[in-house]
């Protein structure tokens, strides 16, 4: 269970909190009694994911970021707000560096402006590149091999060199497969275009797909196919509140991996999928695609011995469950 928040002297500001990740974020904090502010600019993000107070604002626009620090005068912030397709970040890496290096730069100085000091980060496993070794703790080298996963790692240091220079307190989480729903099946995964493995294989059970394509079947692992670590929304959203929670009573920087150190195949998701909702999930081989480390699994313990995480729902069968009741209530989105 998530420790009781030393409640802030004033609201949260959590950008891209319509988000995915984000929505299920700013519900726990609600439930904490953490007072948030909503910032989203609605591109990826969805009005019916909002909770609470929200404010419809780019990051890209300084004045108006400035204007809802001074309107609300949160005292943390926590950072989702990012474009994060791999592919698309190679095919316009300017976007990328524009609305996430650029406009990330714009929220450490409407922080610094506004004399707000803590941040947590949402990074991610494409900060490490291709592993060299398999877990992967946070020593592991970071060498990014797209443009999203090099963004992110100047995220990182731009908060690495604010801490040293201006105080900025802060914790990068770096996530590896985000997956599964809210377990009251109102808050889940809803993206287009869609390019994440589960909602994909999800969307075929149902019969709006015909088929999940798998890349590759020729991989150095079990049964030739690429392995991942999936990690569910809600344990996600508790790995947040616990960051809040160290930098509130002092930490000044925190890098740590979120993963459940288990990795499952393309081919172990499609089968489970089959048993989640019996339904027949047909699958293609296709083409590898480039990039595509054949394994990424989350080691080491910092996240349990610095924040007490440890994911609680980490079954690949409840993770689908989640997210087949999701997308049951939800076919059309929200």
């Amino acid at each position: 269970m998530t420790p009781s928040l030393a409640k802030p002297q004033g609201p949260v500001l959590v950008a891209g909190g319509a988000g995915y990740i984000g929505a299920v974020t700013v519900r726990l904090f609600r439930t904490l009694g953490v007072e948030t502010v909503v910032l989203d600019n609605l591109s990826t993000g969805h009005a019916a994911a909002v909770q609470g107070a929200f404010e419809q604002v780019d990051l890209g626009d300084r004045d108006a970021l400035s204007r809802v620090f001074a309107k609300h005068k949160p005292v943390a912030v926590v950072h989702f707000a990012a474009k994060t397709y791999v592919g698309e970040s190679v095919k316009e890496p300017a976007k990328y560096y524009r609305e996430n290096v650029h406009y990330t730069w714009n929220l450490l100085e409407a922080m610094r402006e506004h004399g707000c000091r803590d941040i947590v980060f949402s990074s991610s496993c494409a900060t490490y590149g291709n592993p060299i070794r398999v877990p992967i703790d946070e020593t592991h080298p970071q060498n990014p091999i797209s443009p999203y996963g090099r963004t992110k790692l100047h995220m990182e240091h731009m908060m690495e060199d604010y801490s040293r220079a201006y105080g900025l307190r802060f914790c990068a989480l770096r996530y590896f497969n985000a997956a599964g729903a809210s377990q009251d099946s109102t808050l889940g995964e809803v993206h287009e275009p869609e390019t994440h493995l589960i909602p994909l294989v999800l969307q075929v059970a149902a019969g709006a797909r015909a088929d999940i394509s798998v890349f590759g079947d020729d991989y150095p692992t079990k049964d030739k196919t690429c392995i991942r670590d999936y990690i569910h929304v809600e344990d996600l959203a508790d790995a947040h509140a616990r960051a809040l929670l160290k930098l509130q009573a002092g930490t000044e920087r925190l890098f740590c991996n979120l993963g459940t150190g288990t990795g499952f195949s393309v081919l172990e998701v499609i089968h489970t999928a089959h048993r989640v909702t019996g339904r027949k999930i047909p699958a293609k081989v296709v083409a590898r695609r480039e990039g595509d480390p054949p394994v990424l699994v989350s080691g080491g313990t910092r996240a349990f011995d610095e924040l007490g995480w440890k994911p609680r729902r980490a079954e690949l069968a409840d993770i689908l469950g989640d997210a087949w009741k999701f997308l049951q209530a939800h076919p059309r989105g929200y």
